[in-house]
């Protein structure tokens, strides 16, 4: 008896190391991997709170400068500036930089260093279900020393889409998780099992029909961030596209155009009632979802391809999308008192976390009865319930402008696209007439004369003067070009004067052209009535493109520069392709230019 107990008190002492030797070192080696993975993006996760000290949210660094990303209705309570804590426990201004009402995105900028630590993001439509990712955030605001949470879990569904809250807060394309997301965590990232940033955590499914559900939650895509960083960066409350098309499933299951607006540009484009649509931004449409989803990813003014079938033939047309809402209705939700609620996007009761006030009191207070939901705690900061009176750090970045979260970044962006535009040569001094002198391919010579008065013009087809005046919204010579001469006259503006050239002239943000799949920076012109649209070369800084829209609703007349050369320093282009509408006008080469002087004229 005495041997049979001393074998058992062995077998109890060996037993926990009997089964630690059976651990697979792959296990262990994975599970040290992912704590350095998760280690190493901690500090890029941000705790945002209001001006005040009070709950918030979540958001990540994505540059080192300091800009971060949140959701808009984290940020909306706070407006124009708020507190950041840092996992190193650091507590820091910020200020609101750009919003995305529509996609539940806000843009912001930490103050307070000149670099820090940032996630890196990846490629969001390379996620598939099964896939690992874990979420980081301040859920509940548990972390008094800013340290994230972080919970872990599978892509559960790709492309998923979320209707629109009222209005507003639509979530397309999302990724689907089980990765626990709680109120606090809005806001924050979704990595990826290497670390890179795939997603912004926004809404969850907590309840439904009288159940309670966990496990369901919703990322906006980091792809689809990525094209409105730019305007968001310009301090612009953006706005999602519309294709001026509303389309249905028909009898056979084909995804159709059910209404179409005669204004459109899809409808100016060819498309019409029941046809089917095929592919839309480069995606295979099978199902209606599946066009909404590739639709709200995208922004306003972007034109993209599209594909659609009538009578079995098959037609591939590119179309100018507009915006959701109108410039009012997106400064009303910004500007208003409230937020769409997040909690109840419809009839049905999924939405987005978002955290109730808490009393005043002490920890064990606060500690939610058993089997009811917990409620955030009021952190121990310092400095909370601090004056709401804006910091001189922040009101140095920060400038009030309508249709603008913060025109301040607009200038910003502006003066960065314009240096890179005068790095291609000093135009100021040229301020004598611009004669461009050649031939319009297969027609015979051409030969422009613009000045600060007149667009002067000898075609094969005849002699043309356009006078400047406040209005050109008439000014479509020479015929079926849809105004080349007054758009000359607008890249002369431009060159020459950049912003004193115009009524205004801002930054836009980051557009695609048909004649590729890069992103150029966009300036938008407001002149004489009309408005013109600026395409430049990211790397070189070259104007590529100019698009002058003389009234709404109607085809612009699209400039693309060419062939650029030297000249006295400068960079002048040597071909220009007029285009309006679905016609190329022509295409100008010009091997002479020049600045003419007074007895010159």
């Amino acid at each position: 008896m005495k041997h049979m107990l001393l074998w058992l008190s062995l077998a109890v002492l060996l037993l926990p190391r009997l089964v630690l030797a059976e651990v697979d070192p792959l296990v262990r080696e994975a599970e040290a991997r992912r704590i350095a993975v998760m280690q190493s993006v901690e500090p890029s996760v941000v705790a945002i709170f209001s001006a005040d000290g009070g709950g918030g949210g979540s958001g990540v660094v994505i540059t080192p400068d300091g800009y971060a990303l949140s959701n808009f209705h984290v940020t909306k309570p706070s407006g124009a500036w708020m507190k950041c804590g840092l996992a190193d426990g650091s507590y820091l201004d910020a200020v609101l930089v750009g919003l995305d009402p529509t996609g539940d995105v806000a843009l912001i900028k930490l103050l307070g260093r000149e670099k820090f630590p940032f996630a890196e993001m990846a490629d969001s439509d390379q996620m598939r279900v099964g896939q690992w990712v874990f979420a980081m955030g301040n859920p509940f605001l548990l972390a008094t020393d800013f340290r994230p949470t972080v919970t872990y879990g599978i892509v559960s569904g790709v492309h998923r889409y979320q209707p629109p809250a009222g209005s507003f807060l639509e979530y397309a394309d999302c990724l689907q998780i089980d990765a626990s997301i709680n109120p606090g965590n809005s806001g924050g990232p979704l990595f990826n099992s290497d670390g890179k940033l795939i997603g912004i955590n926004g809404r969850g499914s907590f309840e439904k029909r009288g159940r309670v559900n966990v496990g369901v939650a919703y990322a906006i895509s980091i792809n689809q961030i990525k094209k409105f960083l730019g305007a968001l960066r310009g301090g612009r409350v953006v706005d999602h596209a519309s294709l001026g098309a509303v389309v249905a499933s028909d009898g056979q299951g084909r995804v159709v155009i059910s209404d179409i607006l005669e204004t459109s540009d899809a409808y100016r484009r060819g498309l019409r009632y029941g046809d089917e649509v095929l592919s839309f931004a480069g995606r295979p449409i099978r199902t209606v979802n599946a066009f909404k989803n590739a639709l709200g990813v995208l922004p306003d003014g972007w034109r993209v391809p599209i594909e659609y079938r009538r009578r079995g033939e098959t037609q591939r047309v590119f179309v100018r999308l507009t915006g959701m809402h109108t410039e009012a209705e997106l400064a009303q939700v910004v500007a208003g008192p409230g937020v769409p609620d997040p909690d109840k996007p419809n009839d049905e009761d999924e939405g987005g976390p978002k955290l109730p006030k808490l009393p005043e009191g002490d920890r064990e207070k606060e500690a939610p009865p058993e089997g009811e939901h917990p409620v955030p705690k009021q952190l121990p900061i310092g400095g909370a319930h601090q004056a709401k009176e804006m910091p001189q750090a922040v009101k140095a970045l920060f400038a009030e402008r309508d249709g603008f979260a913060n025109f301040h970044f607009n200038e910003v962006e502006l003066a960065r696209v314009l240096k890179s535009l005068f790095g291609q040569g000093d135009f100021a001094p040229w301020t004598g007439a611009w004669r461009l002198k050649g031939e319009l391919a297969t027609a015979g010579d051409a030969e422009f004369t613009l000045d600060d008065k007149t667009v002067k013009a000898v075609l094969p087809g005849g002699q043309l003067r356009l006078d400047i005046s406040d209005d050109l919204t008439a000014a479509r010579d020479p015929a079926d070009s849809g105004g080349l001469m007054a758009a000359l006259h607008f890249w002369r503006q431009l060159l020459l004067r950049g912003p004193a050239g115009f009524d205004q002239l801002v930054y836009q943000g980051e557009a695609p052209l048909p004649i590729g799949d890069a992103l150029y920076d966009v300036l938008l012109g407001q002149a004489a009535g009309t408005r013109v649209r600026c395409y430049l070369d990211k790397q070189s800084g070259r104007l590529v493109a100019l698009e002058l829209f003389l009234v709404a609703d109607e085809d612009p007349c699209e400039l693309y520069f060419r062939a650029y050369h030297d000249q006295e320093g400068r960079a002048i282009p040597g071909e220009i392709e007029c285009r309006y509408g679905d016609e190329i006008y022509g295409v100008f080469h010009f091997p002479e230019f020049a600045v003419l002087k007074q007895s010159e004229r």
